[in-house]
């Protein structure tokens, strides 16, 4: 195994703990709409 310690999860850097799955998909279209 490497020593990669990266996550999959970078994207929700912004998302406050604590956030439901509507708050995550909110950011993420957000994010998306920017692009």
């Amino acid at each position: 195994m490497g020593t990669d310690t990266s996550t999959d999860d970078d994207h929700l850097t912004d998302v406050p703990d604590g956030c439901g799955c509507t708050e995550i998909w909110e950011h993420l279209s957000e994010q998306r709409d920017e692009e």
